[in-house]
Formats: structure tokens, C-alpha cells, sequence
């Protein structure tokens, strides 16, 4: 089953075929992200992981003496 209007109807005139295209192209901007904001969430994933690392030889600062 196929989304939207049947092809023949969309290349029936010029005008419906630009209107097609536009969509088109409208939700492929809307939906792809952005180079830079894809490496901001991957840089944000690793410094996540990075940060749940504990050095085990570290002195436990948060024993009583």
C-alpha cells in the first residue's frame, strides 16, 4: 500500500508535480539532522559512558578515618 496520491494524478500537471517535489524535499529537511547535531549527541553518549568510569587504585576519599 502507497502513502499519498497515485502517481499519474501527481504528474497530471506541472503545478501538482512542483507541490510534490516540494513535499518531498520539505520532509527530508525536517527530518535529517544536522551534521553538527549529530556530533554533539554522539560526543554527549561517549563523555556519558566516560564519566561512569572509576579509577580502582584512586584514594576513596569517602571513607571516615
Amino acid at each position: 500500500m502507497m502513502l499519498g496520491p497515485k502517481i499519474s494524478t501527481v504528474f497530471k500537471s506541472r503545478w501538482n508535480a512542483l507541490f510534490w517535489a516540494a513535499g518531498i524535499l520539505a520532509t527530508a529537511y525536517c527530518t535529517v539532522p544536522a551534521a553538527d547535531q549529530a556530533a554533539k549527541s554522539e560526543k554527549a553518549r561517549v563523555a556519558a559512558s566516560k564519566a561512569e568510569h572509576r579509577n580502582p587504585w584512586a584514594k576513596d576519599t569517602t571513607a571516615a578515618q
